[in-house]
């Protein structure tokens, strides 16, 4: 997911002057609504992952993918991209602060390697996203391509996040060794 909304978000320059035809101008309006979007998305979010963690998980999944999905499709658009610029802004956001969130409640043990953990994949998503949305814009290529690239990166994780089956409960230390006692459980 991150990497489907870096390379979205690298190439939003390219995909407002050149496929929605807005001038250059519209470039650093276009990053403010993102900035906005993203803003709402971690406030919003994490009210409402504080209550309903997965759903907004599975929710906020589906409507990302829809939502990049419908930003390749309707690039032509100015209105279609402003306002969808926004709402995956905010979902993007609202997405990525609960998966580190559920990282964290699951590594009760270790939150800072968790929270390390986790935001390492993150970044990882941000850097290869628009690597692997780059190579498609070449002088002969179009500012399409990484949109559609940015789907394809989404729908892949998706996939591979869905395919994953039940986890197994965490093993304990002999001896009840939970928090407070040391390697040998005491």
């Amino acid at each position: 997911m991150n990497g489907a909304t870096f390379c979205t978000f690298t190439y939003l320059a390219p995909l407002v002057t050149e496929v929605t035809g807005l001038g250059s101008g519209w470039v650093p309006v276009v990053l403010a609504l993102f900035g906005i979007g993203s803003f709402v998305g971690v406030g919003l979010g994490g009210r409402v992952a504080d209550a309903r963690p997965m759903p907004l998980l599975v929710c906020g999944s589906l409507a990302l993918l829809t939502g990049w999905v419908l930003c390749a499709v309707t690039a032509g658009s100015p209105v279609a991209v402003l306002v969808l610029v926004l709402v995956q802004g905010a979902l993007s956001f609202a997405v990525g602060s609960t998966l580190i969130a559920q990282a964290l409640y699951a590594a009760t043990d270790a939150p800072t390697l968790a929270g390390g953990f986790a935001t390492a994949a993150f970044n990882v998503g941000g850097a290869l996203g628009p690597w692997c949305g780059g190579p498609p814009r070449s002088p002969r290529g179009s500012a399409t391509a990484p949109r559609c690239g940015g789907s394809a990166l989404l729908v892949a994780a998706a996939t591979a996040i869905g395919g994953r089956g039940a986890r197994p409960e965490p093993t304990r230390a002999p001896g009840g060794g939970g928090r407070g006692g040391d390697a040998a459980g005491r």
